[in-house]
């Protein structure tokens, strides 16, 4: 791949920009970025971005999207973190997106694509199983035919935002007789059908995002079937490969590395700014090199991804471990960075301050939680392990 830049990009940033600066409203922009922004948020910022034509950044032009080019995206998602704008609904955009694009009726398409461009309807996506989370193909919530439905029972973990969501896309076994990659379906399912259940998990980061998903005899109609029985794996890698490069969460990163540089200009030791501390200027300087390399990384494989080649998913692995376990060093640089005070448990940024204000407020809302929601990182989306392992499958042959 040619990573020698583009010009023609500098216009289009300064496009981005002038459309951040001039056509998005005040209360859409100057947001400290969470994992999840509240969903006013969510459906007023989609409808900004479809005004302008843009309420599918990541799609080809065939599909509605704005078809541009793997740089472009970059540039558009980095101004957009800079700006503080909200998140769109990632689980659509990116990743169910895409599968619906690609193996969905046009029937299908029709039923649910232009809820996603209104931003009125939300997803959360059921894949994990206690004890089935890393081991995706031993998953056991079944889906058996009953008619024009099917009836499914069985349990999901770590459903992210099911408390939010208006469907759910569903790995479900539909032939426990075959091999087991072989007798997987994947499914839509509104989350308003009876007998779904969701109770909230309280994670490490004191925030609400996690779940557990019970179904118990839930009918769902057969027409939510994508692509045909037994086609859910090959539909899951296709959808876990688009995953790999939203796992490394890019603009996060560099808005990580904007606020660590804040804090080496702003916060002092004794009477010598952070910065000019031996110790801490390497340690910014090698996250700083290290995060250039991952960007570049990122959009090498989104090139080959766009381009459907075969290295992107061995690729893809390897950006998904480096990625996210430099997430887990730059929190914890954060931290380490304001010293005493990193031990404070700051309020989520989408919390009310507490009455009586904290030292370094100003500065350090959300640290604590981003630092220990990124724990999870080498987890979800594949654990570090099980990267390796393909890794070492593909690669190596092992």
């Amino acid at each position: 791949m040619d990573f020698t830049p583009d010009a023609s990009l500098a216009a289009f940033r300064q496009e981005v920009r002038r459309f951040l600066d001039e056509e998005v409203p005040a209360e859409l922009k100057g947001l400290r970025r969470a994992t999840f922004s509240p969903r006013d948020k969510v459906l007023h910022w989609q409808k900004t971005l479809n005004k302008r034509g843009w309420g599918a950044p990541y799609w080809a032009k065939e599909h509605g999207g704005t078809g541009w080019s793997v740089p472009q995206i970059l540039v558009f998602d980095d101004e957009c973190s800079a700006a503080g704008t909200p998140n769109q609904d990632a689980f659509v955009q990116k990743l169910l997106g895409p599968v619906l694009n690609t193996f969905a009726s046009a029937q299908q398409k029709a039923q649910h694509l232009p809820a996603v461009f209104e931003g009125e309807r939300m997803w959360c996506q059921g894949f994990s199983e206690p004890g089935s989370g890393s081991d995706l193909a031993s998953l056991r919530t079944r889906a058996e035919r009953d008619g024009d439905h099917y009836v499914v029972n069985g349990q999901k973990i770590w459903t992210s935002y099911a408390h939010y969501a208006d469907w759910i896309f569903l790995l479900v076994r539909t032939n426990p007789e075959v091999k087991k990659q072989a007798g997987i379906s994947f499914l839509l399912v509104d989350m308003k059908t009876p007998g779904i259940t969701v109770r909230p998990i309280r994670s490490i980061d004191d925030a609400h995002h996690l779940n557990e998903t019970f179904f118990d005899n839930v009918r769902v109609p057969v027409q939510n079937l994508i692509g045909i029985e037994g086609q859910g794996w090959s539909i899951t890698k296709f959808l876990l490969n688009n995953e790999h490069a939203t796992a490394a969460d890019l603009p996060e990163l560099k808005r990580y590395m904007r606020e660590l540089k804040l804090f080496a200009a702003t916060l002092s030791v004794g009477e010598q700014p952070l910065f000019e501390r031996p110790v801490f200027a390497l340690k910014l300087a090698r996250l700083d090199a290290e995060l250039q390399a991952l960007e570049m990384l990122v959009q090498r494989v989104a090139r080959l991804e766009q381009e459907h080649r075969p290295e992107s998913h061995t690729l893809g692995s390897m950006l998904k471990i480096r990625a996210t376990e430099f997430q887990q060093r730059i929190t914890e640089a954060h931290l380490e960075a304001l010293g005493d005070y990193g031990a404070i448990s700051y309020p989520h940024p989408h919390e009310p301050n507490p009455p009586q204000g904290y030292p370094l407020q100003t500065l350090a809302n959300g640290i604590a939680n981003e630092m220990f929601f990124r724990r999870a990182s080498t987890i979800y989306g594949g654990t570090s392990e099980v990267q390796r392992g393909i890794i070492a499958k593909m690669l190596f042959q092992l």
